[in-house]
């Protein structure tokens, strides 16, 4: 089983979907979290501009795939029909031809990558906007006394300084990542080269009655969380630690 997973092409191509997923999810979520909740720290509109963020993740995965497949949803571009999807009437505003957005691999996979973009993008800007109100004041003050302002302030003074939420962050999205399962069943269904290690197993085990390979593939994602777990609580005992 074991050997069919890193052979087969098909399963082949779920572990690289899976491998697109945990490295573009996590680190583009929290980059996004992270900018927004810098820029609207302290600002007039921040519990408003906050809580646009933050409002998809009150929706479930499933509830926020029905409405991201509604965006691409594609018509074929007659003189009858008009789109309703969102996205491909913005690109016959713009002159272009509609687009399937979830047929071809790996854009498929990409555009399936943004809906927990979208929804995990909030979490982030929320965790680490608790993060920089807590960075002590003489610190911020002391760094404006040197110079620091703008990009340098924030490379040098607020990325330091939120290291553990930050990491808390990355680790959080990254095994929530490995374990996606709704966004791939309600957009796709896995079809179109669209599967990960999560909805294959289920694929497998209860659809196709391969116990066998389903668990294969299930071992397979336990081992993938097992290092960011021993990750994290490394760190956290650092931070304790250094406290």
């Amino acid at each position: 089983n074991y050997e069919t997973i890193v052979t087969d092409p098909a399963l082949v191509t779920v572990l690289q979907n899976t491998f697109l997923w945990v490295v573009i999810t996590p680190i583009v979520a929290t980059f996004i979290g992270l900018v927004y909740a810098v820029l609207v720290d302290r600002a007039r509109i921040e519990a408003v501009a906050k809580a646009l963020i933050f409002l998809p993740l009150a929706i479930s995965l499933v509830g926020a795939s029905i409405i991201w497949r509604f965006v691409y949803e594609y018509r074929p571009d007659q003189a009858n029909v008009e789109q309703i999807g969102i996205a491909n009437q913005v690109l016959v505003w713009l002159g272009f031809e509609p687009h399937q957005f979830l047929l071809g691999w790996p854009w498929n996979t990409l555009f399936l990558i943004v809906v927990l973009i979208w929804v995990q993008a909030g979490f982030a800007m929320t965790v680490l906007s608790a993060a920089i109100k807590a960075i002590p004041a003489d610190i911020t003050e002391a760094a404006r006394l040197d110079g620091l302002g703008g990009p340098k302030m924030f490379r040098y003074i607020t990325v330091p300084s939120i290291r553990p939420a930050l990491i808390v962050v990355l680790t959080t999205i990254t095994i929530g990542t490995l374990k996606v399962f709704d966004i791939v069943r309600t957009m796709t269904g896995g079809q179109f080269d669209t599967s990960v290690v999560a909805n294959e197993f289920y694929v497998q085990s209860f659809r196709q009655g391969e116990r066998g390979l389903g668990s294969a593939l299930a071992v397979v994602l336990f081992i993938l969380v097992i290092p960011i777990v021993v990750y994290n609580v490394r760190q956290l005992r650092k931070a304790g630690e250094y406290r």
